[in-house]
């Protein structure tokens, strides 16, 4: 049997898939609202996005192939098989049904068709177009085989170009100079634009997305973890680089438009100023196709992932079901509004969102702390009391006291006030089983 190559083409076709899958309408919005925002500070802001934005990302698809595991819900039990369980279904249902999939419609409908029809207040032009974006979206998903050629080779280069063309040209004929920093960004930027990398949660798509990637390496020749590994590492090279390039693009865009298009509330409205300053009529629909291609790409991967991990969950439902429930689902929900969407998701996102940093971390530190199970249960407990209180926070539910407690933790300002407990824990837990614990034979295999 003829093996399937793993060539330049192929990593650079795994590489845009990547890169196509982690971009969706919120990534485009964010570093444009930032850049002007943060104003002639704008370079400081955009290397912390970058930092959380594609970095942590980056090591999350790593993450995937490091620990040798198939899937989450392997990497996620060895902290406990009933965390296993529950983290990697909230994950999924997170970033799937109950948010992240109808957000691609909702954004795609908001930022690139509404602009187009006027002062319309009518419910009927959303529930149109999201039926025909979910309906795209479920074709697509029920051939998960062919999401490299459909995403990678077809969806990825429009994306890439129509991106190209908005930014080249917003370098070449800039619409004027850098404006005065907003309070939030005059002092510590690199922190703000950190928070807000931070808050884009692509890190927890990762997980999802790197399955994918992986299993793409597999299909095209690597065989040995250091050959899935090495391929893993060059694709996903150039999804962070292609995103690095972009959002410094976007946020610059962002900082040079403050004088033309005047302090927008969202990124979506400086873009589409900032299309319609460039282009004219033409503008709004340039910008209407990078949204929906970036929200179809990103929609076709979650729903992929989503029905992937729950068939196998559920055997005795079969993949498509799944495909099918999903989109129809999620074409319900995206009705709901945008605003709403977000008010449920933002809360659980932020108490989840530590623990995945945290599970990543340890996950490259396992051979140091020779798996020891004590070890993730310590640091993620400690992370979880602290994550806990801020998705609460998040929901407007905050406990007083406890911030007040939680306020002398280092770095709690900027939304990090989890990371000291984290080490602490792993310390905790490294020496709670110092003396009595043991690893076991198959242990061993999975540390070496």
């Amino acid at each position: 049997m003829k093996q399937r190559k793993s060539d330049f083409t192929s990593t650079v076709a795994i590489g845009f898939m990547l890169f196509a899958l982690f971009f969706g309408a919120g990534n485009l919005i964010f570093p444009v609202l930032m850049g002007q925002m943060a104003g002639t500070n704008v370079w400081s802001a955009t290397f912390g996005f970058i930092v959380t934005g594609v970095g942590l990302p980056l090591l999350g698809v790593l993450a995937i192939g490091f620990s040798g595991k198939e899937d989450l819900y392997s990497m996620a039990s060895r902290v406990h098989p009933i965390f296993g369980l529950v983290f990697t279904t909230v994950l999924y249902l997170t970033i799937g049904p109950f948010f992240a999939i109808p957000r691609t419609g909702t954004v795609s409908y908001e930022v690139g068709i509404k602009p187009l029809l006027g002062d319309t207040t009518s419910s009927t032009p959303l529930i149109i177009f999201t039926i025909i974006f979910f309906a795209i979206t479920c074709i697509f998903s029920l051939k998960p085989g062919k999401i490299v050629d459909i995403v990678g080779k077809v969806l990825t280069p429009i994306l890439l170009i129509v991106i190209a063309v908005l930014i080249g040209v917003a370098i070449f004929n800039p619409m004027g100079g850098f404006g005065a920093p907003n309070t939030k960004y005059t002092d510590a930027s690199f922190f703000k634009g950190f928070q807000e990398g931070y808050l884009t949660m692509d890190t927890l798509a990762a997980f999802v997305f790197g399955i994918i990637v992986i299993n793409a390496v597999r299909e095209r020749g690597a065989v040995t973890k250091k050959q899935i590994m090495t391929n893993t590492l060059k694709s996903a090279l150039i999804a962070a680089g292609l995103l690095a390039i972009i959002y410094a693009g976007l946020a610059y865009l962002g900082a040079a438009s403050i004088n033309e298009v005047g302090g927008l509330d969202n990124g979506g409205a400086i873009l589409s100023a900032a299309s319609s300053h460039y282009f004219g009529s033409y503008g709004r629909i340039i910008l209407g196709v990078i949204v929906i291609a970036a929200c179809l790409t990103t929609s076709i991967g979650l729903v992929t992932a989503c029905s992937a991990y729950f068939n196998k969950l559920i055997p005795s439902v079969s993949y498509t079901t799944f495909a099918i429930v999903l989109s129809v689902f999620s074409t319900i929900v995206a009705n709901v509004g945008l605003e709403k969407l977000i008010a449920f998701s933002v809360p659980v996102l932020v108490a989840i969102y530590p623990l995945a940093i945290c599970l990543i971390v340890l996950t490259f530190l396992h051979r140091f702390f020779q798996g020891r199970s004590s070890v993730y249960i310590m640091s993620l407990a400690l992370t979880f009391i602290v994550s806990f209180f801020d998705g609460l926070n998040a929901a407007d539910y905050g406990v007083e006291a406890v911030n007040n407690i939680f306020s002398a933790l280092p770095l709690y300002s900027v939304g990090l006030g989890w990371a000291l407990p984290a080490v602490v824990g792993g310390i905790l837990g490294y020496f709670m089983n110092f003396n009595s614990g043991k690893v076991t034979v198959t242990e061993q295999k999975t540390i070496n």
